[in-house]
């Protein structure tokens, strides 16, 4: 397959290693994979703080970039979410079509409308790209190490991935998987939301941490870099121990690697 990368504001600034370890994972699993370099931001922070005509310039370049891949495929279930819920309402309107019904309604109308339609169902979190797409679960990673999930509010809610990123790190080889309390919790992140309401933000990350603490894990692990970046740095300043690490970094390590 032809698979385009979709870096990410956050990833491509902060957390280039987890670009890499997702091209890694892709390249072992057969996969052609290409980095658009014109590539900017989704648009997600602008449409959602009320910037609609910024956000729709935005979504216009995202799907000129990414037109003609056969995947899209990024490590950030929020962008993912952005991309393939929230442009088909960013072309009809900010109505509330579904993506389903948005592909078939909007087919024959405005240029836009049709980019969206074509290129949005392309765009995958990693997890459902290797469990629905490569129909992966198994992805030979080696990963000796007590770990605990967080499902990412974007990619729980928008983006259902249910139980696909347990599933792949079920089948990595000496890792011990141990349930998160509140899992489905927010950690207060919620991008400008922890800006605007630092105080409520803390507090729900204080929540968050201390139940990761219980876990007795070595290893936080979610597919959203911007939610580890705020859960880690509470866990840092409580110097737990614990260490913050995308999916993509586990998936991609191997025993020949360590």
């Amino acid at each position: 397959m032809r698979v385009a990368l979709f870096i990410t504001c956050v990833n491509d600034t902060l957390f280039p290693d987890t670009g890499k370890a997702v091209v890694t994972l892709l390249r072992r699993l057969g996969c052609e994979v290409e980095f658009p370099e014109a590539q900017t931001c989704c648009g997600q922070m602008h449409a959602n703080t009320g910037y609609r005509d910024e956000g729709v310039r935005l979504a216009r370049h995202f799907l000129d970039v990414f037109a003609g891949y056969d995947a899209v495929v990024t490590p950030s279930g929020s962008c993912a979410a952005m991309v393939r819920e929230q442009y088909p309402k960013l072309a009809a309107g900010m109505g509330a079509t579904r993506p389903a019904a948005f592909a078939s309604a909007h087919a024959g109308r405005s240029p836009f409308a049709r980019a969206v339609a074509e290129t949005a169902p392309k765009v995958h979190d990693l997890s459902e790209f290797l469990v629905d797409v490569l129909g992966a679960t198994d992805v030979g990673a080696y990963f000796p190490h007590r770990v605990t999930y967080h499902p990412t509010c974007h990619s729980l809610r928008g983006l259902r991935v249910g139980d696909r990123p347990a599933a792949l790190l079920r089948n990595v080889r000496g890792l011990e998987l141990v349930p998160l309390p509140g899992a489905e919790e927010c950690c207060g992140f919620g991008g400008t939301f922890a800006v605007k309401n630092a105080a409520v933000s803390s507090a729900m990350c204080a929540d968050k941490v201390a139940n990761v603490m219980t876990t007795g894990a070595e290893v936080l692990c979610a597919a959203d870099n911007s939610c580890l970046m705020h859960i880690g740095g509470t866990l840092n300043r409580q110097r737990s121990g614990v260490r913050v690490m995308h999916l993509a970094e586990i998936l991609a390590s191997t025993e020949a690697e360590r």
